[in-house]
Parts: C-alpha cells; structure tokens; sequence
C-alpha cells in the first residue's frame, strides 16, 4: 500500500494554492467545503477565483510564486501549467515538510486527491493510487448510486444515540449490537427514507429491549471459507466475519479472505500440517468454547466447505455437548472450486455419471477406501490431500483394476493466482509430479472428465509461467 489513507481535519488551516486556472478552481471548489483558510497565489487568476475573494472566503495575491508563500501554508496544491515551475515549488514544500499534491504529477506529489463520495459525516474517498483517475471516477459514481443521500444524515443521527446508549448499556458487545441491530434493521430505513419519527420510536423500543435483557450469549459460526479466491465466499459468510469478535481460522484461510473479517476482531490461527505444527483439535475446540462462554461472537473459519473433510461434525458434537448456540454457513469445497476453474466437470452425461470424494490418507486405524469400487469407470474421483500418497493412490486404483491410461490431474493452489494443473494419466502423474516439485494444497481429480481440462481450462493466471502438462495419448 504505498498511498496511506487518512482524513485530514482541515478546519481553519491555512492552505496555499499555486495556479489561478480552472484546475485550480476544482480543487478550490472542493477545499472550500473543509472551513480551511484558502490563499491562492498566481499572476493571472480566472473570474471565479476573484469573485470567490470579494466576497472574503479566500485571500489572492496576484503575482509569481516566492518560496516565503509557503511560511504559513499546512497543505499546498500546486496547478499551473509549467511542469518546470510546479516540481520547484513541490520540493520546497518537500523539504519544509508540508503535504503537497501536484496536478496530475503523481511522481512529484507528496499525497494524491482522492475521488470523493460526500455524505457529510460519511465520506467515501476512492483511489487507484494514481494510475487510473478515470477509473476512480467511475467506481465513484457507482458508489454515488448505491448509497443513500441521506446517510449523512443517519451517521449524524446515529451520534446522537450514542449517549443514551452509554447510560442504558454497560457492556460494550451490547452497545454494538444495539447499533448493528438499528443499521441493518426498519430504523434506519425509515430514516433514510425521511420518516425520522419512526425511526426514533423503533430505536427506543429497541433500547428498552436490549437494556433489560439478560447478558448476551455467546455462539460459534462455522463457515467455509472456499477454496481460495475470496470472491467465493458466499455473502452469509461475509456477514459472519463482519459481525465475528474472534476469528479462528485453518492454516490454508488466505490473507484476502481474512482481510475481510471485522478490523477489530481477534484472529487465531488455529491451522493443521501434516510434517510441521498442528493445532490439536481438542485445543480447538477448547477454544471456540471458551470464547463463546466470554459472550463473544466466534467464527470458525475453515477452507472449502466445513462439513467435506474440514471435521466440522466433530467441532459442533463438542459445542452441542457443551451448550453453546451454533450455526454453519457452508463454503464451495475444494473439489467443486478446483473443477470449475481447471475446466474439469466433476459430472458429465458422456463420461461421468457419479463423483466421489475421497481423502487421500487412510483413517487413523489404517483403513483404506474401497479401490475396487473407485476403480471402476464412468465416475470422477476427487482425493483429498492426495499429494503425498499419489504414487500409492495410483498404484491401488491400477491395481485394482482402472487402465493406466485413465486421465487424472492435480489442481494446486486452486482458484488463485497461483493455480496450477498438472493433467496426466494415472501412470504418468506420479513421476511429472515427482520432477514438477509440486507442493500442498492440491487435489487429485481421476476419470475420464480429466481430458475436457485441454478443451475447458479456461483460468490460466501468469500464463508465462503456467504449469500446464497435458496427458500423452
């Protein structure tokens, strides 16, 4: 992030203005609306700008820029049209250590203007870091379309309730809640739409309700992050990780998807790995008690789906034994992740009739699966944390009686930038594998279905770089 965002209290701050054109005009137009006090100085200044002076909202000095403009100045922008001119002036506020922002001089520009989304208290500032103004200016007006014109006015209201909150409710979880329950709920619709006296009778009804209720329980959510790209989570999950106090997430929960969980939330990594440090699930699931004995909200966030492989079954068993409220929000499973982007149907009416969903290790008894019954044609096999026993898991299925001509790949880092497809046959994958040094997380697909990834493999991210073997006839 080389752009830090922040938002500058500029009331009664003196701010210098070099260009007396119609650029200069804008942002003057924009600066006038902070209480800022505005000098511009330039040898020839549009109609505007003087006019905007006789009527004593800003001082002008007619003439050229000189260094000792910048004695009082807390924030400059510079607009003229000599680049020459413009860079001078930008290191000299540089070097008094004053923010300075060039007109469409990125390089020469201490910070850069945003796009603005005005509902005053609520501002929305959209920036591409200077790269695409163009492209801001269009996420801008999107924005403009999808938020109310009177949200200002909510975020001012909802101010106003802050004290009567502080009195009725103690408890800070509470206080939240209270203002969650009246932002998504009728109160502030009413308001938004003008009917501020309905909005005020239901947020008393609604603090009434909450002061005299018992403390607030805690409750665990479990929900399936997907198989990587956090454009997969599904918008339940999102509300799940906007409302979390406590996020427990698995070692493969990409920092994207996290990214999108409460600032303020506690993260726990609480991750599992075959050859390194691991988590014991009893520490788990003494955890997601504990939390949600505190009265927190927890999340228990789990890559794919929760309930294919991710032992979600055996965290609620321990949360229903222990009386703690649970829910789940299931995730898009690894298998269906990594089939859709590598072009790979799991099903398909010519060559796959079933799929089956397999882990690729044996139970902790040394139970293996049924590899006379996963042999058989006409099916697609998903095996789960396959990487490591793939020479094992192709052995069985050729012995057991499946053609070492049967298409299989392996899919890694699915749905990522990092996506990579190895498609073989059982008896080759092992060996390309083995040479293409690939590493986990990665998903073995087997079946006939395999061969349509030359024809429908359609994400190819880095394609310079990209790992695509396709099987030999």
């Amino acid at each position: 992030m080389k752009y830090f965002p922040i938002f500058y209290d500029l009331t009664d701050q003196p701010v210098l203005i070099v260009g007396g054109g119609e650029v200069a005009l804008r942002k003057l137009a924009l600066l006038e609306r902070t209480g800022a006090r505005i000098r511009v100085v330039a040898p020839v200044i549009v109609a505007a700008i003087l006019e905007r002076a006789q009527r004593g909202s800003l001082q002008v000095a007619q003439r050229e820029f000189i260094p000792e403009d910048l004695d009082t100045a807390r924030l400059v922008i510079v607009a003229t049209s000599r680049r020459a001119v413009n860079r001078w002036i930008a290191k000299l506020a540089d070097s008094r250590g004053i923010p300075t922002n060039v007109v469409d001089d990125r390089e020469a520009s201490r910070f850069i203007v945003p796009a603005i989304i005005d509902r005053d208290p609520v501002l929305v500032a959209v920036s591409t870091a200077g790269t695409s103004p163009v492209l801001a200016r269009r996420l801008r007006e999107r924005l403009e379309a999808f938020i109310p014109g009177r949200f200002g006015e909510l975020a001012l209201w909802l101010h106003q309730l802050r004290k009567g909150a502080l009195e009725r409710l103690r408890d800070s979880a509470e206080r939240r809640q209270f203002f969650q329950t009246l932002i998504d709920g009728p109160a502030a619709r009413r308001l938004i739409e003008g009917d501020r006296h309905g909005a005020e009778r239901i947020a008393r009804q609604l603090l009434a309700v909450t002061s005299n209720s018992a403390p607030a329980r805690g409750e665990v959510t479990l929900v399936g992050a997907g198989p990587g790209d956090p454009e997969l989570l599904t918008l339940k999950a999102l509300r799940a990780l906007q409302d979390a106090d406590v996020i427990l997430y698995d070692r493969l929960v990409g920092p994207a998807v996290l990214d999108m969980g409460r600032r303020d939330a506690a993260r726990i990594c609480v991750g599992k790995a075959a050859d390194g440090p691991s988590t014991p699930q009893e520490r788990i699931n003494e955890l997601l008690i504990k939390h949600a004995r505190a009265g927190q909200r927890v999340v228990r966030l789990k890559g794919g789906d929760p309930f294919i492989f991710g032992r979600g079954g055996e965290e609620l068993e321990a949360l229903a034994q222990a009386g703690i409220a649970f829910s789940v929000v299931p995730g898009i499973t690894a298998a269906a992740g990594s089939a859709a982007y590598a072009g790979i149907p799991l099903t398909h009416r010519d060559h796959a009739h079933s799929v089956s969903f397999v882990t690729g290790h044996a139970d902790k008894n040394g139970k293996e699966p049924n590899w006379a019954a996963l042999a058989q044609g006409g099916q697609t096999v998903v095996f789960y944390m396959g990487l490591a026993r793939l020479q094992h898991i192709s052995a069985q299925l050729m012995a057991h009686g499946a053609p070492g001509t049967r298409p299989a790949a392996l899919v890694v880092q699915a749905t990522t930038p990092e996506q990579r497809v190895l498609s073989a046959t059982l008896a080759t994958l092992p060996a390309m594998a083995a040479a293409a040094g690939l590493a986990s997380p990665a998903l073995l697909l087997v079946g006939e279905v395999v061969a349509l990834h030359a024809q429908l493999g359609w994400f190819a991210p880095g394609a310079d770089a990209a790992l695509e073997v396709h099987r030999s006839a």
